[in-house]
């Protein structure tokens, strides 16, 4: 007989927190786009364009200026600029690249212009039946510059006609909401959460699938486990669905991509101190110039040095990411660019569960030992990036990047509480992981006019991941024989025995060689001027060499993918875009950590994650975009015990989410900048014979999947008075979840509110101090398991300065 689910708190029809996240979306969604004003043009800027065709010139002005353009590619294109040097207003170099073109251009909105007019006949380039520059696409948009989004894939699209669900984190609004971790920006993105991670590595949900390896950097793979910081990133990115076109296996709810500043002629020097609650330290440095000879400097710099919360919580960070490009704004440009990022902390795990709920107890309690818990990540990698533009839309471009990671960790942690609630199980073990990655991505991009346009990305991707990995159970040896576990006292859960770190009969002791090989492309086909579809198909090879250690045995395993892509998109008007998209992507046996080749699994065929997405873009003003998506994810050819045989496996059916998604991101009004989402998921187990990786026993088909909530919704505002005062608000919404698939223990909706205060003091020197949970509400952030359950902080306050020199 199959019992009933327990109801997670706060799920349901008719829970307060469910009027509140509907309130959060109307409000957002009501708000009407106000006309801009013309914006005052920037201090004078230091120029130095060669003469060039247009099209790249006005690329290199935005970049240089900080300007979002807004023009027909197509209707400049063969259009030619003369060379623009010296130190002058951004008014004063748009009117030296469109002198004679017949062309002009005016703001529509913060750091935003966009061209008018008709090409002039005598223009250079420029045939006598020129027409009028009616359509307007987005062409170039400053990092950072606001809230607006930018769109994550590769083909010459703006974020409005992108058919598929991209959600983006700016600069801007990393800053205004002091964040300083990936988490950080991953819980304000619809329809995406973050799991514990056992208080080691970043785990992200995505459309209710779980991962710790669909994480890049500049678009290639960054897949070790640990916890990533922002301190040299642009923006963050979220596709959601599989993307293997151009990320490759894996990816079932989407992948993660940080995009990081890098040497493109900003002239910057500035300086960031933190400070905050629970002894909070943090300072980065970004410094960067253009040199002679259309080159660019930059360096950038963290070190950080802070407590938490929960007790004996301590996190050191230190990074530095010094890049140099050559051939700025030139046909040719290499990019080079090393980093050492450094992460060590209290691996905490948060308190048990007790009686279906978190355990009641003062959420600052640490249970195990913090001084035997602790994480180490130690990375250093090098990029490479070399491009050509050959003219008349035909760029080549490659991606290189190789990394060392070095992650260890120990971790005391808690277990099942006894039946009296006044006990609770201790255990312990360590892990270690050594990877080097070298990836490689070659592209040609280039389009093809006639009646049916085409703009085309071909690809190949090489990846060569060598991996080895050690992990080992805690014994406490001051008890006899020396036991894996201890129970200590609920009101005193400290472990203070010690312990013993070696290979238990079970502990995995592997290394492995992976090898990616691929080809892949994207076609975007204009079929109409108002009907286009996105076309795209990777092949994959993937091959691994594994040895387990334990027993000198090595397996092997050889893949072939075709994962493909598919969408159609129509515009009813130039603003709006509806689109369908359909895309499958695949994950080998050797799991996401490229360590889970058994002998029952070697010859299985790869798991399968596909999407359908419908979906609408309202590109409601020059820099504010409403959008909207349904969708299925299914994931499929999960490997499961056959009941009827336990040496053998069986394929079947694993999981499947429905969901819908609304988000608005942008300027609303002057001085006042909006980003919120609201996001529902109905995510369901479809087999009874799950395997224990998937989910803890029992687990009956038709159960929720943990830590994926019905309802969730975010909200942030910044309202600027004048160039000096600014304020924000915020509020993160979160329906009732459970920890995990067995839907025993269940965590507690909660609504929390944020809110900031800016102050500019002059041109060079800027404070903020923003308040997390200003009504200090108790809730609990994520779990790992129905026993780590991680609690959410307090009110904290947090201070900071920027300085720019």
């Amino acid at each position: 007989m199959r019992s009933r689910p327990r109801s997670p708190p706060g799920s349901g029809g008719r829970s307060p927190g469910g009027y509140w996240a509907a309130a959060i979306l109307a409000a957002s969604t009501l708000i009407q786009a106000q006309p801009a004003g013309a914006q005052a043009q920037p201090a004078a800027i230091a120029f130095d364009l060669p003469a060039q065709d247009l099209n790249r010139a006005l690329l290199a002005l935005s970049r240089r200026a900080g300007l979002q353009i807004f023009y027909d590619v197509a209707k400049v294109d063969g259009l030619t600029a003369p060379e623009v040097r010296g130190r002058m207003p951004v008014g004063d170099a748009l009117d030296r690249l469109l002198a004679g073109t017949g062309l002009s251009y005016r703001f529509v909105g913060r750091d935003a212009v966009a061209l008018d007019g008709r090409p002039a006949p005598d223009a250079p380039g420029v045939a006598g039946d020129a027409e009028m520059l009616d359509t307007i696409v987005v062409e170039a948009e400053r990092p950072g510059s606001g809230y607006g989004a930018t769109t994550a894939v590769r083909a010459p699209m703006a974020p409005a006609d992108s058919p598929q669900t991209e959600a983006v984190v700016t600069r801007q609004v990393i800053r205004d909401r002091a964040m300083t971790s990936l988490a950080d920006a991953l819980r304000v993105m619809p329809g995406t959460g973050v799991a514990q991670g056992e208080g080691n590595r970043d785990t992200s949900i995505l459309r209710g699938y779980s991962s710790t390896a669909d994480f890049f950097v500049d678009g290639l793979r960054d897949d070790v486990e640990y916890y990533r910081d922002l301190y040299n990133v642009e923006r963050v990115e979220s596709l959601a669905g599989p993307h293997a076109v151009f990320f490759g296996r894996g990816g079932t709810g989407g992948v993660i991509n940080r995009v990081t500043r890098r040497a493109d002629g900003t002239e910057v020097a500035t300086l960031d101190l933190q400070a905050g609650s629970w002894g909070e330290r943090r300072a980065t440095v970004d410094a960067g110039t253009a040199l002679a000879g259309a080159a660019a400097v930059r360096v950038i710099g963290l070190h950080e040095e802070s407590e938490g919360f929960r007790e004996a919580f301590r996190l050191k960070r230190q990074g530095i990411n010094p890049t140099v490009t050559l051939g700025l704004d030139r046909p040719t440009s290499i990019a080079f660019g090393y980093e050492h990022f450094r992460d060590e902390r209290t691996a905490d795990r948060g308190v048990p569960s007790f009686e279906g709920a978190p355990l009641a107890v003062d959420i600052a309690t640490f249970f195990g030992d913090p001084d035997q818990s602790v994480s180490t990540l130690a990375l250093d990698s090098l990029t490479l990036d070399l491009g050509h533009d050959f003219g008349g839309g035909l760029r080549l471009e490659s991606r290189n990047r190789y990394a060392v990671y070095d992650k260890s960790f120990r971790n005391v942690f808690p277990r099942a509480v006894d039946p009296a609630g006044t006990m609770v199980a201790i255990a312990a073990y360590s892990g270690a992981t050594r990877r080097e990655n070298l990836f490689s991505q070659t592209e040609l991009g280039f389009s093809l006019e006639g009646d049916v346009t085409h703009d085309i990305v071909a690809g190949i991707e090489f990846g060569r991941q060598r991996t080895d990995n050690r992990r080992e159970t805690g014994f406490f040896d001051s008890i006899a024989y020396g036991q894996p576990s201890v129970m200590v006292p609920v009101d005193d859960p400290r472990s203070r025995l010690p312990i013993t770190f070696r290979p238990g009969p079970t502990d995995p002791v592997n290394g492995g060689t992976a090898v990616t090989r691929a080809l892949y492309v994207q076609d975007r086909i204009g079929i109409t001027d108002d009907l286009f579809a996105v076309v795209g198909l990777r092949y994959e090879v993937f091959s691994l060499d594994f040895e387990d250690r334990r027993d000198g045995r090595w397996l092997s395993a050889d893949d072939e993918f075709l994962s493909p892509r598919l969408s159609l998109a129509y515009k009813p008007a130039a603003a709006w875009t509806l689109y369908a998209t359909y895309s499958r992507s695949y994950l080998p046996r050797a799991g996401s950590q490229l360590a889970s080749l058994t002998l029952r699994n070697e010859a299985l065929a790869p798991e399968r994650a596909t999407n359908y997405e419908l979906g609408a873009k309202w590109q409601i003003a020059p820099d504010l975009l409403g959008t909207a998506a349904v969708y299925r994810t299914e994931r499929s050819n999960v490997e499961a015990v056959d009941p009827a045989d336990p040496a053998r496996s069986l394929l079947v059916d694993g999981q499947r989410t429905l969901g819908a998604e609304v988000s608005l991101s942008g300027s609303i009004a002057p001085g006042l900048a909006v980003t919120a989402s609201y996001a529902y998921q109905d995510a369901r187990i479809e087999s009874d014979h799950l395997p224990v990786s998937i989910r803890p026993a029992p687990v009956l088909a038709g159960a929720r999947v943990g830590q994926v909530p019905r309802h969730s919704a975010s909200l942030w505002a910044r309202y600027d008075f004048d160039e000096t005062w600014g304020m924000a608000l915020g509020l993160s919404y979160r329906d009732g979840m459970y920890t995990s698939n067995s839907n025993q223990v269940a965590l507690p909706g909660f609504l929390r509110t944020d809110a900031a205060l800016y102050l500019a003091l002059d041109d060079a020197v800027r404070a903020q101090v923003n308040v997390e949970n200003v009504f200090d509400v108790r809730y609990y952030t994520a779990a790992h398991g129905d026993n780590n359950i991680m609690p959410g902080a307090p009110r904290s306050l947090r201070f900071g300065v920027t300085v720019d020199f």
